[in-house]
């Protein structure tokens, strides 16, 4: 199978409103892909496309080799979609949970009762597994609606916003569990609010924005668009801010940006080493001093903005798929 997910040419309106308008997708096996944009960009549509839950107008979808229109019990039977919203009986504790959930998914009793206990021990609720889920916090109730999504290891499944409300920690957990799925060989794909997150786990990422993808590669690759690396200076005295614009001015292949609050000013760069010596060795004949100096990569909210002409803070890259 060289794809595990194909859509050619999907389409869906609501109305007079086109939520799908040509999108395009593929992603290899066992690999994850970062599907993000902007608000009404099209991910909720997209993502209940592809998970048997709306049918689209016009295109062409496969999943795991089965078209989605046509052979959907055989799509459902091979994904796992863990939502927004937790699918959790709050009266049951969280290892009944998951052993009627191997039950439905076929396990014998003994298989169902021992992937629990594996899912309970990978998620950290090995101690409160026997506990009603009403008792767990948010964190608690999340890791287990994930593991729920992997009482069956799937051919590919579905994350939308896998850590939503979980520490550093159990964030970090997440992360390694999903890569774990995808060295076995399965499929994900991840919508997320966190851009940090899509930099960690995505092999590729597609920016949808009105319907349609707007662009896609490797999260480096995408960077790599911004047109090289960036210079980062927070001068000491705020009143040098403005020699300190003017001498990355002269090195930079776009204005710099200046934040006044934080007596910062950002550039971009070709020359990565020969830019930010010739700065320093300037500001330092100028007499300025500077408290703090980086040379980095773009980053994906810069590339948010770059793509879709609205800040980081705007984007949202949540799909909410009924229970």
């Amino acid at each position: 199978m060289e794809h595990a997910i194909i859509a050619e040419g999907l389409r869906k309106r609501y109305g007079d409103t086109a939520a799908l308008d040509g999108f395009d997708l593929r992603v290899p096996p066992g690999t994850v892909c970062g599907l993000l944009g902007p608000n009404g960009a099209g991910k909720t549509t997209a993502v209940r496309i592809l998970a048997t839950l709306l049918r689209f107008d016009a295109g062409r979808a496969e999943v795991a080799g089965f078209d989605v229109a046509r052979q959907a019990d055989r799509v459902r039977y091979r994904i796992g979609l863990v939502g927004q919203r937790p699918a959790l009986d709050e009266a049951l504790s969280g290892r009944e949970n998951l052993v009627i959930l191997g039950r439905l998914f076929h396990l014998g009793r003994s298989q169902a009762r021992a992937r629990a206990g594996e899912l309970l021990e990978r998620f950290g609720l090995a101690d409160a597994g026997g506990a009603p889920v009403r008792t767990y916090s948010g964190g608690m109730r999340r890791r287990l609606d994930l593991a729920a999504g992997m009482i069956r290891t799937p051919s590919v499944l579905f994350l939308d916003e896998p850590t939503t409300a979980l520490d550093p920690r159990g964030r970090n957990e997440v992360w390694e569990s999903v890569r774990d799925l995808v060295r076995a060989g399965t499929t994900v794909l991840l919508t997320t609010q966190y851009l940090d997150e899509a930099d960690q786990l995505a092999d590729r990422i597609c920016v949808l924005d009105a319907g349609r993808v707007i662009a896609e590669g490797t999260p480096d690759a995408l960077k790599s668009r911004l047109g090289g690396d960036r210079i980062d200076l927070v001068v000491r005295d705020a009143r040098d801010l403005a020699t300190a614009a003017e001498r990355l001015r002269r090195v930079a292949t776009a204005e710099p940006v200046v934040d006044p609050d934080r007596r910062a000013v950002s550039a971009q760069v070709d020359d990565r080493a020969g830019a930010l010596t010739a700065v320093l060795r300037a500001l330092d004949a100028d007499g300025v001093t500077v408290a703090d100096v980086a040379l980095r990569r773009p980053t994906l909210d810069e590339v948010f903005l770059r793509l879709t002409g609205r800040p980081t803070e705007r984007v949202d890259a949540t799909v909410e798929v009924p229970a």
